[in-house]
């Protein structure tokens, strides 16, 4: 028999005991063992819950039980997150969490601890929800040299844009109506500012390249300045604006993190996921590509990934090697946004029509030493992309733009397709 306990009796964590009461049996044969919910932490009162008997408001009880082996933390937040999963740890009891600010901060510090005392701190429900990728990148693409990742890592930002284009909402109603379905929270600058598709693409470079990558590292652009005019142009052009979290790995071996909005072509097929979905991409140089999609959050999506975490801790009495990085002391394997080579997305002002000015653009464009004469790839009445440039060549081609008597009303980077 195997004992486990809950601690946060929220959205996930009641998830995560509805699944296990739920599908028991086929848990306990994917565990090759019996288990048994032994606790449950939390600071509220359930007397009507039917587990009422299992509640408890002390770590100090989980702690006493020797026959505890597993503890998922569902609580979010660091502390006293963090605390509790250390003191598991040290006791050799292996920890599953949902929590990707406690793994984005404490990641490197759980991971060492878990090791040190042979057992594991599993966290497939940090990232994407009920989709495979924790474990996916660290085994079942072992044996890539992985260069590039790339995702649609926050559902809710993903809705919203999807709102603005089809159905010609502005973010503020699109934010209203995710709001009202559950997607947002009351205060959504997690979201929409994109924080937390920032802790979920630290875990992945984190674990990717084997350092811990810091939120504070890696440049963090939300969804704010996004307008109609911008999703419309960008269809207009054969893609669609999402919110995009990638890492690469540049040619010196440091690598380049980010959150953005980002014009993605429909040739990619990260384009076209909508909704509340979630969708990755992954490059390694055995693979090329290899895409994970599916429902990014929620009570029960999110439970299954927990679930699945708190079997494998069942099943592995000794740490999983694979699963792991650490604190390289410094930060300075981390490239800042000025060294990203992309495309840029560019859209004027409405009553300025580019297409017009589009063949003396070009030729300006010779002249300043970046670009090639089909250095517009494409082009409608309000706006443009360019191929792949540096810094100072964007910089310049918003110079000469500037100097064509075109107003550039925004810019984006353009995602590889």
């Amino acid at each position: 028999m195997k004992k486990f306990a809950v601690l946060g009796y929220g959205t996930v964590g009641s998830g995560v005991v509805e699944l296990f009461y739920k599908n028991r049996a086929k848990i306990e044969s994917k565990a090759g063992s019996e288990m048994e919910l032994g606790y449950i932490l939390d600071l509220r009162d359930f007397p009507d819950s039917p587990y009422a008997e299992k509640f408890t408001k002390s770590i100090d009880t989980i702690l006493a039980d020797d026959e505890i082996t597993v503890v998922a933390e569902c609580m979010g937040g660091v502390e006293p997150a963090f605390t509790y999963l250390m003191q598991c740890l040290s006791r050799g009891i292996s920890v599953a969490t949902s929590n990707k600010e406690l793994i984005a901060q404490k990641g490197a510090e759980l991971l060492a601890n878990a090791k040190a005392h042979s057992c594991n701190c599993f966290f497939e429900a940090s990232v994407g929800g009920a989709i495979p990728i924790i474990r996916p990148l660290h085994r079942c693409l072992a044996a890539n040299e992985i260069s590039e990742i790339y995702g649609i890592l926050n559902g809710t930002t993903n809705y919203i844009l999807n709102k603005m284009l089809t159905d010609g909402m502005t973010f503020e109603d699109a934010l209203a109506k995710a709001q009202k379905h559950g997607y947002a929270e009351r205060e959504p600058s997690a979201d929409v500012d994109g924080h937390d598709a920032c802790r979920k693409i630290c875990i992945l470079s984190s674990l990717a390249f084997g350092k811990h990558v810091y939120p504070a590292s890696v440049y963090t652009k939300g969804i704010r300045e996004i307008t109609l005019e911008d999703a419309a142009a960008a269809d207009a052009l054969d893609g669609a604006v999402k919110l995009i979290a990638f890492v690469k790995k540049l040619d010196d071996g440091r690598i380049l993190p980010a959150v953005m909005p980002m014009f993605v072509p429909h040739e990619n097929m990260i384009s076209r996921v909508d909704g509340v979905f979630n969708c990755i991409e992954v490059c390694g140089d055995a693979i090329d590509r290899a895409y994970f999609c599916g429902r990014g959050a929620g009570k029960l999506p999110t439970a299954s990934a927990v679930m699945a975490d708190i079997i494998e801790a069942v099943k592995h009495h000794k740490t999983v090697f694979s699963q792991d990085w650490t604190d390289a002391g410094t930060q300075d394997f981390i490239a800042g946004i000025d060294e990203l080579v992309c495309g840029m997305f560019i859209r004027f002002a409405a009553e300025q029509d580019a297409a017009a000015l589009c063949e003396k653009l070009t030729a300006d464009l010779e002249g300043c030493g970046s670009y090639e004469a089909d250095g517009i790839s494409a082009v409608d009445h309000a706006a443009l992309i360019t191929f792949p440039m540096t810094k100072a060549q964007r910089d310049s081609l918003l110079a000469k733009l500037a100097e064509s008597g075109l107003t550039v009303a925004h810019w984006m980077p353009v995602m590889e397709a």
